[in-house]
């Protein structure tokens, strides 16, 4: 294979596709690994092994911001290739980590490299698409980060059959070495010289005042944090949850795949029918039936003393994931409609918000865990109703 090759559509599809979904995959697949790192580096607090998912978030909140203008300044390619070596780094840290402080460390490493595929591989494709073929190679890919969910949690767990956690993390440094060398020798620079745009600090200032000053942005970016919060509770406790109060045991993967099903089938539904009812409409019922649903939820749950039987709880996370499925991508672009003019850096900073107001707030909600579901279901109760108010008080607004 030469370099100057061209890619045929297929591979760049799945070279965009597997970039965009190491994310995914180096979240989902610690899921089942968080008690035995928790045992093996003498964590004490049985909820502080959480934050081996939660510090990857803040890694990725920061990297958002970077390499978006990174790459309009020295291209593409040099953007992702510093981002993957940085995430390499990171697997190595937590693989040879000798306690948890390092462990986390590593994790924000790897959080701050993974960023760099993950914001970058849009603008890639960007710059050899635009339109319906964009959106035709977009939809391919985020149908595959949307499988990735479902099997992530079931890699961890057979690995966890064969080998120790570490091992885990060396898949991980594998699949990035695969990665970075696929897209060396396989794929072109897409940004020529001549369009490059001098990286600018002031430029990413500014961009921050505008998004603050405006109340859409602000406001659809905060709400977005809000729910997305909640969701990072899910996630940092549902191995708690689903391992430990239901006694699930290796089946785990099972139940994780199919609520992320839920969030695959919504982004799917979404595509539909977003065009016929539009992204306020879409989300202001979404948001309104999941704020309803979870209040009513915890009641419930309140009166079983915190355990419910797992097919309520797996009909109330299938119908919450659906509503978030619908509006993780539509309040990220209402965010976006007053930033058309700063596009990019735009895109950057909404996204980099969103996440660092939802990493604490999910750190809260997962380190409330107690042994029931009780703090869960409160957390997507009280998150997504300040949501329906912020986004009430949006629209009043306009």
């Amino acid at each position: 294979m030469r370099l100057k090759e061209e890619l045929h559509f297929g591979e760049f599809v799945a070279l965009m596709a597997v970039m965009v979904s190491l994310v995914a995959l180096s979240i989902d697949a610690m899921l089942p690994a968080l008690p035995h790192i928790g045992r093996d580096l003498n964590v004490p607090n049985p909820n502080d092994p959480q934050l081996v998912v939660t510090a990857l978030f803040f890694g990725l909140a920061a990297g958002q911001t970077l390499y978006g203008p990174l790459s309009d300044s020295i291209g593409r390619k040099p953007a992702i290739y510093i981002g993957l070596v940085l995430f390499v780094a990171g697997c190595l840290m937590s693989m040879l980590a000798e306690n948890f402080t390092v462990m986390l460390w590593g994790r924000v490493l790897q959080g701050f490299g993974v960023a760099a595929p993950r914001v970058v591989t849009l603008a890639l494709v960007r710059d050899l698409y635009e339109g319906n073929a964009m959106a035709r190679v977009m939809s391919f890919v985020m149908s595959v980060f949307i499988l990735v969910p479902t099997i992530a949690p079931a890699l961890g767990q057979s690995i966890l059959l064969v080998a120790d956690w570490r091992t885990i993390f060396g898949v991980f440094l594998c699949l990035a070495v695969v990665i970075f060398t696929w897209f060396a020798i396989r794929q072109k620079e897409t940004l020529t010289p001549e369009r490059r745009v001098p990286f600018s600090v002031k430029k990413l200032i500014a961009a921050v005042g505008e998004v603050c000053r405006n109340r859409t942005a602000l406001g659809y970016t905060v709400a977005a944090g809000l729910i997305f919060g909640a969701f990072v509770g899910y996630l940092s406790s549902a191995q708690q949850i689903f391992q430990g109060q239901y006694n699930l045991g290796k089946l785990f993967p099972v139940y994780f795949g199919v609520l992320a099903l839920a969030i695959g089938s919504a982004s799917v539904f979404n595509g539909r029918m977003v065009m016929k009812w539009g992204m306020r409409w879409l989300s202001y019922r979404s948001l309104s039936v999941l704020s309803v649903l979870s209040i009513l939820a915890f009641v419930v749950a309140y009166v079983l003393q915190g355990n419910p039987s797992l097919w309520l709880l797996m009909v109330y996370l299938l119908v919450a994931f659906f509503c978030t499925g619908i509006m993780f991508g539509n309040l990220n672009a209402l965010a976006m409609e007053p930033l058309g003019h700063i596009a990019g850096v735009g895109a950057a900073v909404v996204g980099s918000l969103s996440t660092f107001i939802s990493v604490p707030l999910g750190v809260y909600v997962g380190a409330s865990y107690d042994g029931t579901v009780l703090p869960l279901i409160a957390g997507f109760a009280v998150l997504c109703t300040a949501s329906l108010f912020v986004m009430i008080w949006i629209e009043r607004g306009a």
